[in-house]
């Protein structure tokens, strides 16, 4: 599918697309937290928007690896939600949401059955308006293993769904983050990880190696010390094939735009699906830039409205979704809008 977006003419390649944004990320929307204890006892933390009426529809997001409710793409993406006047939320897997979560489990890039109970909750939370599904990265990722898992079954729960720079392929993503430059998101990310890991070896001792966790220098020797025996899996090499939602996008029914820039560091053009691969019901998109969740646009020092209101007008352009013709403007770009309707 064709894309709008230009990239900066000052802000060149994906590197610099995927970490400028980082800094843009703007206000933070009015969130009100809402915990909610799990089945299995625990608890997790969804962000709600301070807008919206019952009748409104719901839009939701889930983060990616490290992220939370204050992630760019997240608050970009809530304030035009707002703007719009509908309800949003960022449900914040276990351990984002500024607190160390009570049991051994964390959250990985396959984690559906999060994303089941989930959804399900937020289906009656929802009410009779529709309920819009979107995921970054990692929780994109998520959302399109359950996609493909739900089949028929997740129309019954949500109404279309966008997933923005899923890895799609754990194992081609997985390693490119351990070479070159990319190293340097690895540290990042290990930084953090790596610190939760600690604080579930003191609550949990001996229920995975911590030492091996602590000299992970790539995510494929943490996800193999820590994620893949906490989670279920035998190593890394297991978790990241099972985990990946690529073998699951052929069963998807629910209405889904899929985009995956062509300069995304972490996910090479080799973890793309063939146009083959993909049902009637998913579109593919592959802007020529953004970066990594990036997406920023327009003079120094630029904007990220660019993909929320991409987000927005795939769940606009849903034939049960009717509002007048004049409200188009407030979010949808003309360009934007011509994109979606070819």
């Amino acid at each position: 599918m064709a894309s709008t977006i230009t990239s900066p003419h000052w802000l060149p390649g994906g590197h610099l697309q995927t970490i400028v944004p980082l800094l843009r990320k703007g206000v933070t929307p009015p969130y009100r937290r809402e915990r909610i204890e799990t089945a299995d006892g625990d608890f997790v933390d969804f962000d709600w928007l301070s807008s919206g009426s019952d009748t409104t529809p719901l839009v939701v997001l889930f983060h990616g690896l490290e992220g939370s409710s204050r992630s760019h793409y997240a608050r970009s993406l809530m304030r035009a939600v707002q703007t719009l006047g509908w309800r949003g939320v960022v449900p914040h897997f276990r351990g984002c949401s500024g607190e160390p979560n009570r049991l051994l489990r964390a959250y990985h890039s396959g984690d559906s059955d999060e994303i089941d109970w989930m959804l399900r909750l937020l289906r009656t939370r929802a009410g009779s308006a529709p309920l819009f599904a979107s995921g970054v990265s990692l929780g994109g990722n998520a959302l399109l293993k359950w996609l493909g898992e739900q089949a028929q079954h997740a129309t019954n729960i949500v109404d279309a769904a966008v997933s923005v720079c899923a890895p799609l392929d754990l194992a081609i993503s997985g390693h490119a983050l351990g070479s070159g430059f990319n190293i340097l998101y690895t540290r990042h990310f290990l930084k953090t990880l790596v610190r939760k890991a600690e604080h579930k070896h003191l609550r949990h001792p001996g229920e995975f190696d911590i030492a091996r966790a602590r000299t992970s220098r790539t995510l494929h020797a943490f996800d193999d010390a820590f994620t893949a025996p906490v989670h279920g899996y035998s190593g890394a090499d297991d978790y990241w094939q099972r985990a990946s939602s690529k073998p699951w996008l052929a069963r998807i029914q629910v209405p889904t735009l899929i985009i995956n820039p062509r300069n995304d560091p972490f996910v090479p053009a080799s973890a793309w699906p063939l146009p083959s691969e993909l049902p009637s019901a998913v579109s593919f998109e592959c802007p020529p830039g953004g970066g990594h969740a990036g997406f920023l646009t327009g003079n120094p020092p630029g904007k990220l409205n660019w993909l929320p209101d991409r987000i927005l007008a795939h769940f606009r352009a849903q034939p049960h979704v009717a509002y007048p013709e004049e409200s188009f403007p407030v979010l949808i770009t003309l360009e934007s809008k011509r994109s979606f309707l070819r």
